[in-house]
C-alpha cells in the first residue's frame, strides 16, 4: 500500500487519523539521523583538539549557530523538502531513484545522462560509507554522555558502544516489523525533550535568537573566513541524513514527510542548538558537551538512555537504507544478485540482506575501535554527507530541466546558489583529508569500482553467453526438425533464461546430451525495469515463438527493483489458453544454467577488474532462492565463459 493509499479513508475523520499515523511513523524511520545531529555538531565544531579549532567568543559562537541555522534550511528545507522530493520515480525517492530515471534517458543516447548516472553511483556508493559510519558515530556520542554523569565511565564507553551495535545488527534478521511502532512514539518523546531543553537553554542568553537572522552567518563568513571555513567541517553534521528524508519518501510520501520536518523536526533541532549556543556563551567550559550539559544533573543519565535509543532508531533507519540500496543496485545490474530476505509481509520495503549486515557490523565495529570518540569520526562523516548531498544535487536539476522543461536561466541561478553552498562543504570537508575524511572516499571509491566492474563484467558475460547459446528461433526450427528423434515425457519444464532471443544452455544441454523433452515446455525470462514496481496485470506477457501446436513458450515476467521476483507465483498467473495447454506447475521442473568464470586473454578488461570481477562472483546468491524456485524440483546445469 502507497502513502497515497493510506491516506485515503471514509472521512474526513479517518483520513485525519490514518495522516497522522503515517506523520507518526515517518518520525521514528525518516528523522532519526538528522534528529540526533544535535548530540555532536556543535561539540565538533568548538572541539579544542580540531586541527582547525574555532576559537570560543561571542561572534563565533553567534556566527557558529547562525550558519548552523541557514545550513539547514538551505540544504534540508530548500534542496530537499521543497525541491528533491518533487521528483519520484513512481513514487520512489533518493539517489537510487535519479539514477534509475537517468538510465532511462541515457538510454536513448544521451551521454550527459550517463555521465551523470556514472556521478549517481558514485553518490551511492559513498551512501554505503554513510551507512557504516552512521551507526558509530550515532552511538558513540549518545554513550559520551556517560562522562557527563559520571567522568570515571569514560573506559566504559567503546565497549558498551561495541555491545549495543553488534546487538543491533544480530536483530536485524527478525526485521523492523515488530519495534517499527515503538520509533515513532520514542522519536517524538526525542524532539520534545530536545526543545525543551534549547528553551531552558535560551532563557540563560535571549540575545541568541538574533543568531537566526542571516546577517551573522554572512558576516562570520565574511570577517572570519578562515575560521568560518573550517567551521564549516563540522557544521555540516547538521545536516546528516538529509538523503534520509528523500530516500525514505516511497515508504511515507512528501506530504507526511514535510510536515513532520517543518512542524516537529527543524523546530526541535533549531531549538536545541540554540540552546547549546546560549550555554556555550554563558560558559565556555561547556563546550565539552554543551547537548547533555542543558540538562539539570537529575536528568542526564535519563537523556543519555532516550539519546542511545535515538540513535539506535538513526542506526536502524540507516541500515535499512543500506539493504535497499544494496537490493536496487543489484536489481539494476550494478551488483551480483543477492540472497535477500523480506521481513514483513506489509511492507516490500523491509527487508534483510545477511551480506551486507554481516560486512556493516563488521566495519561498524572497526570504526568504533579505531576511532574512539565521536569528535575522531566527525572528520570522516562530513565527507560522505557532502559528497552524497552535491551529486544529489545535481543530478536533480539535470532532471528538473528534463522532467519540467525549466527555463535555463532560472535553473542555472538555482544550481550556483544551492551548488555553491554544497561545493563550499565539500571543499572545507577537504581540509580534513588526512585527518578522517579520506575514509568515506576510499569507501566510496572502492564500492564504485566493485559496482562499476560488475556492471562491465556482466555485460561481457551476457554477450559471450548469448553467442555460445545461439538465437532461439534457430533451436525452435532445429527442435522441430528432430522431433522425430527427440523422446517426449509428460510434465512441464521451466528454463529460466537470460532473454527472448538466445536458446538456454540447460535446455540445449538437456536435448543434445539426453535427446529428450518435456511436454510442456516453458522458457521464461526475468526483465527487471527502473521503476519501483510493476503492477501484477502488467507482469507477465506470454510469446508463442511462432508455433501453437509443440508445447514451447516463452513467458517474460517484468519486475521493478523493489518487487520480490517470486517465478512460481508469476507462472500460476498464466491463462492456460496461453500455454498451449495446461501447465502442471505443482509439479514443474525448474531447470537453470550456472557459468563457471575464467580469466581470459581476451582484452575485454584490465586484468585486475577481470580478477575483481571473478572475486564479487562468488558472493552472488543462488538463484533457485532469489527466484522462490522449489529445491526439491530445481535443476542446475554448468558451464563455463572466459572473462
Amino acid at each position: 500500500m502507497t502513502s497515497r493509499q493510506q491516506e485515503t479513508g471514509h472521512g474526513p475523520g479517518a483520513r485525519d487519523v490514518v495522516r497522522l499515523a503515517v506523520v507518526v511513523g515517518a518520525l521514528g524511520v525518516v528523522f532519526g539521523d538528522i534528529g540526533t545531529s544535535p548530540i555532536y555538531t556543535m561539540q565538533t565544531v568548538f572541539n579544542p583538539a580540531d586541527p582547525h579549532p574555532v576559537p570560543v567568543s561571542v561572534d563565533n559562537v553567534f556566527g557558529v549557530a547562525s550558519l548552523i541555522f541557514w545550513s539547514v534550511m538551505i540544504i534540508v528545507t530548500v534542496t530537499y523538502v521543497l525541491l528533491a522530493m518533487r521528483v519520484d520515480n513512481q513514487g520512489e525517492g533518493g539517489i537510487m531513484a535519479l539514477i534509475t530515471l537517468l538510465r532511462r534517458w541515457s538510454s536513448n543516447g544521451g551521454r550527459t545522462a550517463a555521465v551523470l548516472a556514472a556521478l549517481g553511483i558514485f553518490g551511492a556508493a559513498l551512501f554505503f560509507g554513510d551507512s557504516m559510519i552512521t551507526p558509530a558515530i550515532s552511538v558513540l556520542s549518545a554513550i559520551e554522555g556517560l562522562e557527563i554523569v559520571n567522568p570515571d565511565l569514560e573506559p566504559a564507553v567503546v565497549p558498551i558502544t561495541a555491545v549495543i551495535i553488534v546487538a543491533l545488527f544480530m536483530v536485524q534478521r527478525r526485521g523492523t516489523a515488530a519495534v517499527g511502532r515503538v520509533f515513532g512514539p520514542v522519536m517524538i518523546a526525542w524532539f520534545l525533550v530536545i526543545a525543551v531543553l534549547g528553551i531552558a537553554g535560551i532563557t540563560h542568553h535571549p540575545d541568541i535568537l538574533k543568531a537566526l537572522s542571516p546577517a551573522y552567518a554572512l558576516s562570520f563568513l565574511a570577517g572570519h573566513f578562515g575560521i568560518a571555513f573550517f567551521a564549516l567541517a563540522a557544521i555540516v553534521l547538521s545536516v546528516t541524513g538529509a538523503e534520509a528524508l528523500y530516500a525514505d519518501m516511497g515508504h511515507f510520501g512528501r506530504r507526511a514527510i514535510t510536515r513532520g520536518w517543518l512542524g516537529l523536526v527543524l523546530p526541535a533541532c533549531v531549538l536545541s542548538y540554540v540552546g547549546q549556543g546560549a550555554l556555550i556563551l554563558e560558559d565556555p567550559a561547556n563546550i565539552s558537551s554543551p547537548f547533555f550539559l542543558l540538562a539539570p544533573g537529575w536528568a542526564r543519565l535519563p537523556l543519555v538512555i532516550l539519546a542511545t535509543a535515538a540513535t539506535v532508531i538513526a542506526s536502524q533507519a540507516v541500515i535499512t537504507g543500506a539493504y535497499s540500496v544494496a537490493s536496487q543496485a543489484a536489481q539494476l545490474g550494478y551488483l551480483p544478485r543477492l540472497r535477500i530476505a523480506h521481513t514483513s509481509e506489509a511492507t516490500m520495503g523491509q527487508i534483510y540482506v545477511p551480506w551486507i549486515n554481516w560486512l556493516l557490523m563488521t566495519s561498524v565495529l572497526i570504526l568504533v575501535f579505531a576511532f574512539q570518540t565521536s569528535a575522531a569520526l566527525a572528520y570522516a562523516f562530513g565527507m560522505a554527507v557532502t559528497g552524497t548531498i552535491t551529486i544529489t544535487t545535481l543530478l536533480f536539476f539535470y532532471v528538473a530541466r528534463l522532467k519540467w522543461g525549466t527555463p535555463r536561466w532560472l535553473l542555472g541561478i538555482g544550481a550556483f546558489l544551492l551548488l555553491g553552498v554544497d561545493l563550499l562543504f565539500v571543499a572545507a570537508n577537504l581540509t580534513k583529508l588526512v585527518h578522517g575524511a579520506w575514509l568515506p572516499l576510499l569507501i566510496g571509491l572502492t564500492a564504485f569500482t566493485i559496482m562499476t566492474t560488475w556492471q562491465r563484467g556482466r555485460a561481457i558475460v551476457t554477450a559471450e553467453r548469448a553467442r555460445t547459446e545461439g538465437t532461439l528461433p534457430e533451436f525452435v526450427e532445429q527442435l522441430r526438425e528432430t522431433a522425430a528423434s527427440t523422446a517426449t515425457v509428460p510434465g512441464t519444464a521451466v528454463f529460466l533464461n537470460r532473454g527472448k532471443q538466445t536458446a538456454p544452455l540447460a535446455l540445449r544441454a538437456n536435448l543434445e546430451h539426453n535427446h529428450v523433452r518435456h511436454e510442456h515446455v516453458v522458457i521464461m525470462s526475468i526483465e527487471t525495469d527502473t521503476v519501483p514496481r510493476v503492477p501484477a496485470d502488467e507482469r507477465i506477457t506470454v510469446d508463442d515463438l511462432g508455433y501453437t501446436d509443440d508445447g514451447i513458450t516463452h513467458v517474460t515476467a517484468r519486475f521493478g527493483y523493489m518487487d520480490n521476483p517470486d517465478v512460481p507465483a508469476a507462472l500460476h498467473t498464466l491463462d492456460p489458453a496461453l500455454t498451449e495447454g495446461q501447465l502442471d506447475l505443482d509439479n514443474a521442473s525448474y531447470f537453470l544454467s550456472t557459468i563457471e568464470l575464467r580469466r581470459g586473454p581476451a582484452p575485454t578488461m584490465a586484468s585486475w577488474r577481470k580478477r575483481l570481477f571473478i572475486a564479487t562472483s562468488y558472493i552472488t546468491a543462488d538463484a533457485a532462492a532469489h527466484f522462490d524456485l522449489p529445491r526439491d524440483r530445481t535443476i542446475i546445469m554448468g558451464s563455463h565463459i572466459d572473462v
